[in-house]
């Protein structure tokens, strides 16, 4: 496994250049990208300069590992609206083409959030649906869409993953497992034991139970099971800090990943 780190954490006023200098001189191997409005990578940004961030990770010796949106113009897959939840698969099209462009095997979706107006059976049939279109779309281009659990009270338990992506039945969608957001109201470790070869991607964080983001170790995931069960399934991908730099050093969590991937 290699030792990650994701943009989602990283100041928004560094370059790219900035930004890839700073992880490999932190030790790290891979990245994740974020898409951002009027940055140097939004959902406009031109061919060319795209190919241009992916040449300049692999100057640095960087692999590009996801590309996650966080932008105006969301996507939302659950919505009762279904001229929203047809923009919503466009643009889930839109990040899977940039994220071919950059070379990059995976993107981080969030389908949406179950409200008071959206019930959550409702939702769960929405976004099935959604997937299930998607589905043929990311097969093709050869990149995985890596649905994560950020709560938004929808699937909140390993068996519904399981039986969500079951329902699905295309290795190119999965699970974006974190091990933070999971702990919340579980254990980490089972979501990997149960989804198996269905988690695609890893973010690493800690938490501690009394409502607190922790640096790795210092609350409450089982990181030494969490590798078992990575291990378990076969899982040889990046590992991907989503420590806030406020919490720990970016050298430090690199560091702490090392010693984590060695349990």
């Amino acid at each position: 496994m290699k030792v990650g780190i994701s943009c989602i954490i990283t100041p928004r006023d560094w370059t790219w250049r900035e930004t890839f200098e700073k992880a490999t001189a932190a030790g790290y191997e891979a990245i994740e990208l974020v898409l951002r409005d009027n940055s140097e990578l939004d959902w406009d940004t031109p061919v060319d300069d795209i190919r241009a961030i992916r040449q300049m990770a692999a100057d640095f010796g960087l692999e590009l590992d996801s590309l996650c949106p966080q932008t105006s113009k969301r996507i939302d897959l659950m919505s009762g609206d279904p001229a929203v939840r047809a923009e919503g698969k466009d643009r889930c099209k839109k990040l899977l083409e940039i994220a071919r462009q950059l070379g990059i095997d995976g993107v981080l979706v969030v389908p949406g959030s179950v409200t008071p107006e959206i019930h959550y059976d409702d939702g769960y049939a929405r976004a099935l649906e959604g997937f299930c279109e998607l589905a043929p779309f990311a097969e093709d281009i050869g990149v995985t869409l890596a649905i994560e659990y950020v709560w938004n009270k929808f699937l909140l338990s390993p068996l519904e993953w399981k039986r969500f992506l079951d329902e699905i039945g295309s290795d190119r969608v999965g699970l974006f497992f974190d091990t933070g957001n999971m702990t919340i109201f579980g254990f980490p470790e089972q979501w990997v034991k149960i989804v198996g070869k269905g988690v695609k991607k890893v973010h690493f964080k800690d938490f501690k139970r009394m409502m607190e983001w922790k640096p790795l170790l210092q609350g409450d995931v089982d990181f030494p099971a969490v590798m078992r069960e990575l291990r378990n399934i076969g899982f040889d991908g990046v590992c991907l800090s989503e420590v806030d730099p406020g919490l720990a050093p970016i050298e430090e969590t690199a560091a702490t990943i090392r010693q984590i991937l060695e349990m």
